[in-house]
């Protein structure tokens, strides 16, 4: 039997990676875009909380269960900054909205003149779902994916800060990894899997 699932992310990237690693689990997976238009306020301090908060608003919004993961980048000489600040991390500069390129040129600028010794990096993913809007029982999957920030892009692929977040055990970055490759060991894929896990167990 399908289920279907609404995926609440706008990030065009995220949807694309969720949908290939969920679809040959047998999901039928709608964009909450398909649905609403917005996004709900990230006002937690973690990101378990921010997943929660936007699994609940997609499922309230669509009556449907609902999936949202909340992910960014912690470098460890930042003291795990950017967090869950990852895709808003430039939002100051210049007054204008922060996009993918703005926040990997002030990871690059911060971390200017550090060498590569201390340069450890992890994308970290808390995933959620929800069956309704007030789940008391929400089910949540994790992922880390250890890595170095080099000190320039390499590569087309991927979203994010992946054109500079090292893969020592691949010799690439994540960006230059296929991306059935980066489906597998991303974190993003890590809490997927491990949240598909548990659904099927409840199945």
């Amino acid at each position: 039997m399908t289920q279907t699932v609404v995926l609440a992310t706008g990030n065009a990237g995220k949807l694309t990676e969720m949908a290939d690693i969920l679809q040959p689990h047998g999901w039928d997976v709608k964009a909450q875009s398909e649905f609403f238009n917005g996004e709900a306020e990230e006002t937690g301090l973690t990101f378990i909380e921010n997943a929660i908060l936007k699994a609940r608003h997609a499922s309230k919004k669509t009556g449907l269960p609902a999936i949202a993961d909340d992910s960014g980048i912690e470098v460890s000489a930042l003291h795990g900054r950017p967090g869950i600040y990852s895709a808003r991390y430039s939002q100051d500069i210049h007054g204008e909205a922060a996009n993918d390129e703005t926040n990997l040129q002030k990871l690059l600028d911060e971390l200017a003149g550090l060498p590569a010794e201390q340069r450890q990096a992890s994308y970290y993913c808390a995933m959620v779902y929800v069956e309704h809007e007030n789940d008391p029982t929400p089910i949540i999957g994790l992922g880390r994916w250890y890595g170095e920030i080099l000190t320039k892009k390499r590569g087309d692929g991927g979203f994010g800060y992946d054109p500079i977040f090292w893969v020592e055990e691949f010799g690439k970055t994540a960006a230059e990894l296929p991306k059935t490759q980066k489906n597998q060991v991303s974190h993003r894929a890590q809490a997927l899997n491990a949240l598909v896990m548990q659904l099927r167990r409840g199945a």
